[in-house]
């Protein structure tokens, strides 16, 4: 289903999803019209769902359409193919393309415009999802014991369960103590009780275990051994990791300079530090194909950096072709970022007043400004957003 629609404004768009709820009997809802109205959370998502399940059918919206989910949401979340809201109350919550059971829901049905609950075995509450990002047609979360939990497709054998099949509900994995998962393509990374781990497809040296062999299990990520993590990122082939000093490395794909460290290499097996003028708070990686990739960071002084394929000018730069070291952008007059997010070539930020801009690739309506062009510079998407998430060619916000 295509939403090419202009764009309408977003109080009125949120006030048609209150009012659809209210037409549902009080029985299903469970309380009163206003209650749940009152306690119901949005999130707002543009540009094309796609996976192996269903090529070519991809729900594409061209300007943000409304989501709502039963509850106040913590986190917003991405794959390729379907988005995800951790609600406050540990839910999560998934819409788009489930025919590989990426919605975890226990169904292979794709659910576009409704929210679906994720079914996590009874008495499993969920801490935390990987906002940059997903693999490819599955989903991850960290639960209230440090235990990780994944579904949907494993190709790559990314869960890290010794096989490659897909999962319908979500199954444990073998880890404990995990406070930080990312992934994307078919690969993983995982911090278990303080110590990288990772497992699935390893082309590129993605999986930073010094070696280009894939594995089902885990192995260890070498050269960040004593160093705690803040923060992960993944995109299609490569990883990397945020420490607690600041320093920011990565590693996997280089073709088109996306670990910025100045060179060009088509592989590097473990992680290389990038050269930045500061510490790093927060860094979010993008790219869809072997032979693209870009990092986007921000600095503990606001200062924003970016590096790798800028096809698109997705590295915010004003210019076209690869950066192999990190180059300075910089919002539109008068803003400041508070939020990074990045897709398959295309990126976003949300501001201190949380407005959403884009930037970068349009073509499957990634920009979300009702056009499929190219956006050299940001464009105002949004407004009233506190979280945000891409991967591919889809973005999902959640609005306060």
């Amino acid at each position: 289903m295509k939403r090419t629609s202009p764009r309408t404004p977003r109080s009125a768009r949120i006030a048609g999803v209150v009012l659809g709820l209210a037409c549902v009997p009080l029985a299903v809802l469970g309380g009163s019209r206003l209650a749940l109205a009152s306690t119901a959370g949005t999130a707002e998502h543009w540009g094309t769902f796609f996976g192996d399940g269903n090529p070519g059918s991809g729900d594409t919206s061209l300007s943000p359409a409304a989501v709502t989910v039963p509850g106040m949401i913590a986190e917003i979340a991405t794959s390729n193919s379907t988005q995800y809201a951790l609600l406050a109350n540990g839910q999560v919550y998934a819409w788009g393309q489930g025919t590989d059971g990426q919605l975890g829901n226990g169904r292979g049905q794709n659910s576009f415009t409704t929210a679906v609950r994720v079914r996590f075995p009874a008495g499993v509450k969920i801490a935390s999802i990987p906002t940059d990002t997903m693999p490819f047609d599955s989903g991850l979360a960290i639960d209230t014991r440090g235990h990780a939990w994944g579904w949907g497709l494993d190709t790559g054998g990314e869960f890290c369960l010794g096989n490659s099949k897909a999962y319908r509900t979500p199954v444990e994995l073998p880890f404990s103590g995990v406070t930080l998962l990312a992934g994307a393509a078919d690969h993983a990374t995982y911090d278990a009780h303080g110590t990288l781990y990772a497992c699935g497809i390893n082309q590129h040296g993605e999986l930073g275990d010094g070696g280009l062999a894939s594995s089902r299990v885990a192995v260890r990520v070498k050269g960040l051994a004593g160093s705690s993590v803040t923060a992960l990122t993944a995109s299609y082939a490569n990883s990397g990791a945020v420490l607690r000093d600041g320093k920011y490395y990565d590693w996997g794909f280089d073709g088109e300079g996306e670990l910025g460290d100045g060179t060009n290499r088509q592989a590097v097996k473990t992680p290389v530090r990038v050269p930045l003028p500061g510490a790093v708070t927060q860094a979010v990686e993008g790219g869809s194909l072997a032979v693209n990739g870009q990092t986007l960071v921000k600095l503990a002084d606001g200062a924003l950096f970016a590096w790798g394929d800028d096809g698109s000018g997705q590295l915010g730069n004003d210019k076209t072709g690869a950066e192999p070291s990190p180059v300075r952008f910089y919002p539109p007059a008068g803003v400041t970022y508070k939020l990074l997010a990045s897709g398959g070539a295309t990126s976003y930020a949300i501001s201190t007043t949380g407005d959403v801009y884009a930037w970068g690739a349009g073509g499957e309506g990634q920009t979300g400004d009702g056009s499929k062009g190219t956006a050299m510079k940001p464009v105002l998407v949004e407004s009233g957003a506190t979280g945000i998430s891409s991967t591919a060619d889809d973005v999902a916000v959640s609005i306060r």
